[in-house]
């Protein structure tokens, strides 16, 4: 873990720890569109559309939906970075990813700067929950 991780982690409790790791393992992942990507092939393109509109409500998905598009090696490593199973890993991943992917999306695109630089458009979304 760097230093950067390290301060942010301290600076974070409960709901943003969990944030914060997500956004950190979906930069593992190759990015928000890499994830979306494999999500969409995994079979769930219509609930990733849900997450991407303004126009939709975010349509909810299980953790057997999430390891079964992303594989379990995948959700394990998220797993291992929480120190919790796989199963409590998918599931963590069903509550937030469409929080987080709504968040950083607007007018149904991912917007550049979660692209560019996944973990300051993370921080700037933390920023705005815990202090907005």
């Amino acid at each position: 873990m760097g230093l950067f991780d390290q301060v942010i982690g301290g600076l974070l409790s409960g709901d943003a720890k969990k944030y914060q790791a997500i956004l950190s393992w979906v930069n593992q992942q190759g990015g928000v569109q890499a994830l979306l990507d494999k999500l969409r092939q995994g079979g769930l393109g219509d609930i990733v559309a849900s997450w991407l509109s303004s126009n939709m409500t975010n349509q909810l998905l299980s953790g057997e939906q999430i390891t079964g598009a992303l594989g379990s090696p995948a959700v394990a490593d998220l797993g291992a970075k929480l120190g919790i199973d796989t199963g409590a890993a998918s599931s963590l991943l069903a509550e937030y990813l469409p929080k987080v992917i709504d968040a950083l999306s607007s007018q149904g695109e991912v917007k550049p700067e979660a692209n560019d630089d996944l973990m300051t458009a993370g921080l700037n979304l933390l920023k705005g929950k815990l202090f907005g």
